[in-house]
């Protein structure tokens, strides 16, 4: 089951991104993270930049309110989005 938990105002899930893809998407679940293909290289924070960019976009939200809270430099993130609940959550990502 994919690990998306409320906290605070917002929610944290955990994110799989893969880096340099044909086009920024969502490739299912792995292991309970969200896997993201992303089309940026994993050179000088380009994806991490591309992950906040694209939950914001996918979200509603404005860009500032996603913020990478763990993971920095792997594959394996956590993702904070600030102004969603969990509920809107996993119905944003089950369409």
């Amino acid at each position: 089951m994919l690990d998306i938990r409320q906290d605070g105002t917002g929610v944290v899930i955990k994110v799989r991104v893969q880096p340099r893809a044909s086009q920024n998407s969502l490739a299912g679940e792995m292991e309970g993270a969200l896997k993201v293909r992303l089309t940026a290289p994993p050179v000088d924070g380009a994806a991490n930049e591309a992950c906040c960019k694209f939950f914001a976009q996918l979200f509603g939200v404005a860009k500032t309110n996603v913020t990478i809270i763990s993971g920095h430099t792997g594959r394996n993130k956590l993702v904070r989005i600030e102004g969603v609940s969990e509920a809107r959550a996993r119905s944003v990502l089950r369409a």
